[in-house]
């Protein structure tokens, strides 16, 4: 007797018989695979062994009269040892265009012949031998993973470490406070990681391992996707889901009704002799080369950025403007391979800034806004636009980002000379030292002056602001609020000789007063000269040298940030794409399905439903008993009207199916 599938029939009852009957041939007949190794329940015992389930688990939902069930062999046959394979043949080859995984050779010589030629044959065979083994192991998915972990743990150094790309003098700081690790820190290149050699050695080889292992497999895929899916193996009982049952209907019309329910479904589906093959989820290798396209596209778009990058940082006043030019950054940096003609054309005037704070409160003096009101034009004789720029709210042109990443106050001076002319007046930026905007710098009148006996000489003053005075007699010259509500500034003031003529760079926001040539004014009490002003108070220098006024108009500065780095849409769209791919080849699964319909020695049509998918997946069967069910539908289960005859005690096994 033949066995049969442990699923209930369709007025859910057992489908099989009382003990010590034949059951009427109205369920599909399978192989069924139960748990812990237990041996199917043949046809009539209406039993399971000791411990085992009625259905085995996972299996999908049974349409009537049909039963689904993985596979008795308990293995997935895509993953099955070399008999497996032998048996489904084409079936279950070329379900991944993964390449074969090689081990370690012997030798790629074979034997050698006697004598040089045979020494050099041998060797030759051996160099050739090793170099395609080494390339195969270079374009493998598990090398490139690999290389993509240490790339990555290559990048954190570069994080951790301060560059010298990106700031020189955090890395001279480092050297001084680090004599000891500063060395090895050079030897290792860890100052400049992203140019080191080993950087670039493991860069490369990750682009050249995606690019040989992409290849091939495109060729591969393109090959598979123009072929047709592979013939049904001769037994469909070892695969992992499979369903059988006996109909009225020829088999010319169940396959025929097999193959427009496979199309509806999405299969790519043909008739292959007895059989209809299908073969659905592509897009599960399609997603698996995006993955690696877009990973290319990135390390691509990555390197052209670096390459080409530029990033300067400009103060402006309120009411000054910038041109996009090298001579009107404050600083600059850029790729290996800059040019000048590469810089976008383009201008702005900083209007008006605006910032608003917490005024009371336990976030009092924190920062609500900061906006500048900008016009900016693009090109020579471009038209002019107004742009608000905001934090985190660039102004974009083309490939430059135009960021507002600080600001502070200048306030405005008047220095005249002792016969009262006007040598400098100018609103002088200083830079802010807390969160309340206590500001520091220096004011430096470099021409024009001339001392009582007029002899040219240039004056410098060391200011503070304080936006927000705590009273005299407050012991405080901290600011108590970043705004500007009672404002005073400090002053203390020097003569004699700045030191820019020398050539030696020095700090614009700093006053040199060690500098032997740079004397202080002196008092009454013969004590450097200071003085706090409110606005529109002044300082007068001793013995008719001139002074400076604070004047009332206190302006606003803000520092921007001019960045320019190509590549960063082709990073995006990679980043984009590769997240998409990996979510291909992780959900999509691909698998094959046969519908064999071949009429048995009884003139009864057998029809067998089996799923093969590369990976062992419990929806398999479940997608298999769907396509049964609809299947059936249009081709029904025969039941035996001659049951009763003499010569239909037996009914005729599945094809494949095992006998009792």
């Amino acid at each position: 007797m033949s066995k049969t599938t442990t699923g209930t029939s369709a007025e859910g009852t057992p489908a099989a018989g009382p003990p010590g009957e034949d059951a009427p041939d109205t369920t599909p007949t399978g192989t069924g695979t139960t748990p812990s190794g237990a041996d199917t329940t043949p046809s009539g015992t209406g039993t399971t062994p000791s411990g085992a389930d009625s259905t085995p688990s996972g299996t999908g939902t049974t349409p009537s009269g049909t039963g689904t069930t993985p596979s008795g062999t308990g293995t997935d046959t895509a993953t099955a040892g070399p008999a497996a394979d032998d048996d489904l043949g084409a079936a279950g080859s070329q379900l991944s265009t993964a390449p074969t995984e090689t081990s370690v050779p012997g030798s790629f010589g074979g034997n050698r012949a006697p004598g040089l030629a045979g020494r050099l044959a041998w060797t030759g065979r051996e160099v050739v031998g090793w170099v395609r083994w080494f390339w195969r192991q270079l374009t493998s998915m598990r090398v490139a993973l690999l290389l993509l972990f240490l790339l990555s743990l290559g990048a954190i150094p570069g994080s951790l470490i301060p560059q010298t790309g990106s700031d020189a003098l955090k890395v001279e700081s480092f050297r001084q406070a680090h004599t000891t690790l500063a060395p090895v820190y050079d030897k290792l290149g860890l100052f400049h990681v992203y140019s080191s050699p080993w950087f670039s050695a493991i860069y490369i080889l990750l682009f050249v391992s995606l690019i040989g292992c992409i290849v091939p497999r495109t060729w591969q895929f393109t090959g598979q996707l123009r072929s047709r899916p592979p013939g049904a193996p001769k037994r469909l009982t070892r695969l992992p889901a499979y369903a059988t049952w006996r109909t009225a209907a020829a088999p010319e019309e169940v396959r025929e009704t097999a193959l427009q329910v496979l199309r509806q479904r999405r299969f790519r589906a043909h008739t292959a002799g007895d059989a209809v093959a299908a073969e659905k989820g592509y897009l599960r290798e399609a997603g698996n080369l995006l993955f690696h396209v877009a990973l290319i596209v990135m390390l691509i778009a990555f390197a052209w950025g670096q390459l080409y990058k530029t990033e300067g940082n400009k103060l402006i006043v309120e009411g000054d403007g910038f041109s996009n030019t090298l001579t009107q950054y404050d600083d600059f940096k850029s790729g290996n391979l800059f040019d000048d003609d590469n810089l976008v054309p383009f201008s702005f005037d900083l209007k008006k800034f605006k910032a608003t704070y917490e005024a009371d409160g336990p976030n009092k003096g924190t920062a609500r806004t900061f906006e500048a009101d900008v016009d900016y034009s693009v090109g020579a004789d471009g038209a002019e636009k107004h742009k608000v720029i905001k934090v985190n709210e660039p102004l974009e042109i083309d490939d430059a980002k135009v960021y507002l990443v600080s600001h502070g106050y200048a306030p405005t001076v008047t220095v005249r000379d002792g016969k009262g002319n006007v040598v400098f007046r100018q609103a002088v930026p200083l830079l802010p030292l807390d969160n309340n905007a206590t500001s520091q710098g220096a004011i430096k009148v470099l021409d024009g002056y001339r001392d009582p006996q007029g002899k040219q000489e240039q004056l410098g003053f060391a200011a503070v602001l304080v936006p927000t005075f705590a009273g005299a007699g407050k012991g405080t010259m901290f600011s108590q609020f970043p705004a500007l509500n009672f404002p005073v500034l400090s002053l203390g003031a020097y003569h004699g000789d700045l030191g820019v003529d020398a050539g030696t760079p020095q700090n614009v926001y700093q006053l040199d007063t060690k500098d032997p040539d740079l004397k202080p004014f002196k008092d009454a009490k013969g004590d450097i000269l200071k003085k706090m002003l409110l606005p529109g108070e002044t300082l007068t220098l001793p013995n008719g040298a001139g002074s400076i006024t604070f004047e009332k108009d206190i302006k606003q500065w803000a520092s921007f940030q001019i960045v320019q780095q190509p590549g960063t849409g082709w990073a995006l769209t990679g980043a984009l794409a590769a997240i998409a791919g990996l979510a291909g080849s992780l959900f999509i699964q691909r698998r094959r399905v046969w519908v064999r319909a071949v009429r048995g020695d009884d003139g009864v049509t057998v029809v067998e439903v089996a799923g093969l998918g590369r990976s062992e997946s419990a929806k398999l069967p479940e997608e298999v008993g769907a396509l049964a069910a609809l299947v059936h539908d249009k081709a029904p289960t025969q039941t035996d009207a001659a049951a009763d005859r003499p010569d239909a005690d037996t009914p005729v096994p599945a094809e494949g199916a095992e006998t009792k």
